[in-house]
């Protein structure tokens, strides 16, 4: 562990906590800072747009009596009403309530919190990254889970001239941060390869893993399990339906609940823990340029409990975790059938495994001690 401090930095951490990777990452930074001595704020705005942000609190669905929060959650309100199931609501306003979301939150985050108290402000969620242009002393780090207007593009939620607008205004962003960051390396290659930013202000700070002290065991047949959030469109649901009806042994745990019609064995909402029953982890995403250039951050908790991980062939950049087997529709059951094989399958767990152990977070947020 890296030694404590002798020149303790105060920062601000602004984030949305869930129960998937945007609630993981910046507790993580937090215990990271504060172990080195450093004086942490984290800032969760989650419940912005309420009345209160007490997890548990029936105020958490009220409306806040502050006007320009208010109007966020009205904001919010819409965007649910018109972009959630109305297909051409999705397609053509939710640009609107997006970019009107970032910039309520911009303002409301700019007015409220201290900025210029802190030498460092780390932001971790696209929809709160506004505030990183308000003028302060401190030095600002965006910690982009994966470029936002390529990734509503190809969710169907943007036009062509919107997606191009939200791009500029994304990239003007990019630019203007101290310093930038990605979840994982390869979406800052996409970022100079697509978005055509400077790179001048990146660092590397990939996320990273608690790799327990007990593994997976083998077992045969292989169980093969799918853990994250299942709410977006490049998490293909119905490839892994399809997976699910070649191989039978597939457990499904997140949220929201999957479309039942697509006959899925899933299983709710779990904690990480649940991977220790399992031998083989699952990754499913769509083809477009993002995710093919993209990461899941399951991947590396998949990887902490030294679980192969099935990736879809189409996904780049895969030699960067080791422990990853290449499928796709066509081979998905020989390669099941060739981890069926325990001599295999421990080769291939000891690899992730190793890789765990390579990506613990506190090696992979070492960055931040330079940076402080």
């Amino acid at each position: 562990m890296d030694k404590t401090t002798e020149d303790p930095k105060r920062v601000l951490i602004i984030c949305q906590l869930d129960e998937y990777a945007n609630g993981l990452v910046p507790v993580e930074i937090e215990r990271f800072l504060r172990v080195r001595g450093h004086k942490v704020r984290l800032a969760n705005t989650h419940y912005l747009g309420r009345a209160s942000d007490a997890p548990g609190s029936l105020r958490t669905k009220l409306p806040p009596l502050e006007l320009k929060r208010f109007a966020l959650y009205a904001v919010e309100a819409a965007s649910v009403l018109f972009t959630r199931r109305w297909n051409f609501g999705r397609h053509r306003l939710s640009y609107h309530m997006l970019v009107a979301d970032w910039r309520l939150r911009r303002r409301i985050l700019g007015s409220s919190l201290p900025l210029d108290d802190f030498d460092l402000i780390i932001c971790v969620h696209p929809q709160d990254a506004g505030v990183l242009t308000v003028s302060t002393s401190a030095c600002t780090l965006y910690a982009c889970p994966t470029p936002w207007a390529d990734e509503l593009y190809f969710e169907d939620r943007l036009t062509k001239r919107q997606h191009q607008k939200l791009r500029r205004l994304e990239t003007e962003l990019f630019e203007s941060v101290d310093r930038l960051a990605f979840w994982w390396e390869s979406y800052a290659r996409y970022a100079l390869d697509y978005y055509g930013i400077s790179g001048r202000n990146l660092m590397t700070l990939n996320i990273g893993c608690n790799p327990v002290a007990q593994r997976a065991n083998f077992g045969n047949p292989p169980r093969v399990v799918y853990l994250g959030s299942l709410s977006s469109k490049f998490v293909d649901l119905p490839l892994l339906a399809r997976l699910a009806k070649v191989y039978p042994h597939i457990d499904v745990y997140g949220g929201p609940a999957p479309d039942p019609a697509l006959e899925l064995n899933y299983l709710g909402w779990a904690p990480p823990s649940v991977l220790k029953q399992y031998q083989i982890g699952l990754i499913t995403c769509t083809q477009d340029q993002l995710r093919r250039n993209g990461f899941s951050a399951k991947h590396l908790e998949y990887l902490a409990y030294g679980l192969p991980v099935l990736v879809p062939v189409w996904r780049r950049h895969i030699d960067l975790l080791r422990g990853s087997v290449p499928y796709d529709e066509r081979t998905f059951a020989s390669v099941i059938g060739t981890l069926g094989n325990e001599e295999e399958w421990r080769r291939v767990s000891d690899e992730a495994y190793a890789q765990a152990q390579r990506l613990t977070w506190n090696k992979t947020l070492r960055p931040l001690n330079a940076l402080l």
